[in-house]
């Protein structure tokens, strides 16, 4: 059976990279993360140039901090080192969201020992969300996503398989590290942490804490102080429509709640095949599939634990000024998407399935997908 998995990872994670590349949007004007890596590779942790990059914090005429956390440029430096700087950051996109696929399958079979519930749960988490947009334009803001999903995921799978806690808080930290709201997804993994429970809580501490530390020295170095304050210092922001309470405040939230709930593509804009608006749809429009995370025990321990997780990520992220836009869906669900996809499969996962009204949800998930990258991305080629 496991040379059956391998073979069925390998297979999954050869036909999305082959998606992704067929879909792609070409290269992306916002590669800060691989020129990032390039100086990291020099000893550097700024950025030079005088590129149009989107929230890039000034040292000086042609030297910028990027304001995103690195964790993304760590991951980017091996191609950068063997290709160089100009490597096209959409390319990690496409390795990255076909390593999710993969993970997310392992999820799966480790669920249940089910191979079509493991195909089900790869292509929904590839094709059927948002994240089929963002693997194919692979700019800064959605790769960093991907990244801290990756992450998230391989952490799940190390808990579900009761792997050290030491490793599972490490994969925590690079998650954060990627995207900071991932680290309110803790009390999910404290929750189902085995026993003893204070040795394991400390080994999950010592596996994150060396990820905070570092975090906390990069942010010294570049701020000098400890916080990321990297979007605080982007020239204009604060004059921005969108900030005018602040960065963060819980006044933001309803307009967060309009688009993850109610924001909808006209009827005319579907038959007519119209470009898919950029201020987002809502979540249950883009991923239909993930009506099935309701079709669980909510007094499972593994069950309202994972909603905690979500609701503490969701509370950081809606109480932000912005609410995603340029995007198609959501995007700012993505930080929460391991433990909903996760909470989705222990749905499908309840019934012999996946059965054929599964496979209905998940072709529907795909499809609204594919009208987005399909229409965006040859807009994006043709700019």
């Amino acid at each position: 059976m496991i040379t059956k998995t391998w073979q069925l990872t390998t297979i999954l994670f050869a036909f999305s990279l082959a998606i992704y590349f067929a879909t792609s949007a070409g290269d992306t004007a916002f590669n800060h993360f691989t020129l990032l890596a390039d100086s990291f590779r020099q000893g550097k942790i700024y950025i030079e140039g005088d590129m149009p990059w989107l929230e890039k914090i000034p040292i000086d005429e042609s030297k910028f901090y990027v304001a995103n956390p690195p964790m993304p440029a760590v991951v980017s430096v091996l191609p950068v080192l063997l290709f160089g700087k100009n490597y096209p950051q959409q390319y990690i996109a496409h390795i990255v969201s076909a390593l999710l696929v993969i993970m997310t399958s392992l999820v799966a079979f480790k669920i249940k020992n089910n191979i079509k519930l493991a195909i089900w749960s790869g292509l929904l988490v590839g094709f059927g969300t948002l994240n089929w947009y963002l693997a194919t334009v692979g700019s800064t803001w959605y790769l960093a996503h991907l990244v801290a999903q990756l992450f998230l995921t391989i952490a799940i799978l190390l808990l579900i398989k009761n792997k050290s806690p030491l490793l599972i808080g490490f994969f925590i930290g690079c998650a954060y590290f990627s995207r900071i709201p991932t680290i309110l997804a803790l009390p999910f993994f404290l929750f189902n942490l085995p026993r003893p429970f204070l040795k394991n809580l400390i080994l999950l501490g010592l596996g994150i804490l060396p990820l905070v530390l570092t975090n906390f020295l990069y942010n010294y170095a570049r701020f000098g102080v400890i916080w990321d304050i990297g979007y605080t210092m982007i020239p204009g922001v604060a004059t921005e429509s969108w900030y005018a309470k602040g960065l963060v405040h819980p006044d933001y939230i309803r307009e967060h709640l309009k688009i993850i709930f109610t924001s909808l593509p006209s009827f005319e804009d579907l038959i007519s095949l119209n470009k898919p608006s950029l201020f987002g749809y809502a979540i249950w429009f883009t991923t239909p599939a993930f009506i099935y995370s309701l079709f669980n025990n909510i007094k499972s321990k593994t069950v309202w634990s994972s909603w905690i997780g979500i609701i503490l990520i969701s509370l950081l992220i809606f109480s932000h000024g912005s609410t995603g836009f340029s995007q198609f869906g959501y995007r700012f669900a993505a930080d929460f998407y391991p433990i909903l996809i996760f909470l989705t499969i222990l749905g499908v996962s309840n019934k012999k399935g996946p059965g054929w009204l599964h496979w209905l949800f998940l072709f529907t998930s795909i499809l609204v997908n594919l009208w987005g990258v399909l229409l965006l991305n040859n807009l994006i080629r043709l700019s």
